[in-house]
């Protein structure tokens, strides 16, 4: 699968975010290195900081159907990854994120995201 065809799904995917408050859609499509292509939207929440974004839905899925961490290979994001998400990002072991920002198509390793991230 391309790095488009995976932004492609990342698109078809966020039209079933739930979002009513900020009205801003987000997907995400991450390809398992088995070749799966695992989905997760936004979901927003009356008490704000209750509500979660697109990577972590999909990465919870993920891992609920028994994945784990290195068990990625590229994060496409229909948003430029916030901050607690560039963790996650990193955590999971990705290898690469393809995101949309201010109208271009940016690749980066969740190591140029968030350097200096948080370790163990």
């Amino acid at each position: 699968m391309t790095d488009a065809e995976l932004l492609s799904a990342a698109d078809a995917v966020a039209a079933r975010a739930y979002a009513p408050y900020s009205g801003f859609d987000v997907g995400c499509a991450v390809l398992c290195r088995d070749g799966r292509v695992v989905e997760g939207v936004n979901v927003e929440n009356a008490a704000y900081p209750l509500g979660v974004c697109a990577e972590r839905t999909t990465f919870s899925r993920a891992i609920a159907e028994g994945y784990r961490p290195g068990d990625f290979v590229v994060a496409a994001i229909t948003a430029s990854p916030c901050g607690g998400c560039r963790q996650w990002l990193a955590e999971m072991r990705v290898e690469r994120v393809v995101f949309r920002n201010g109208g271009r198509v940016v690749e980066m390793t969740p190591d140029e995201l968030l350097p200096e991230q948080f370790v163990l």
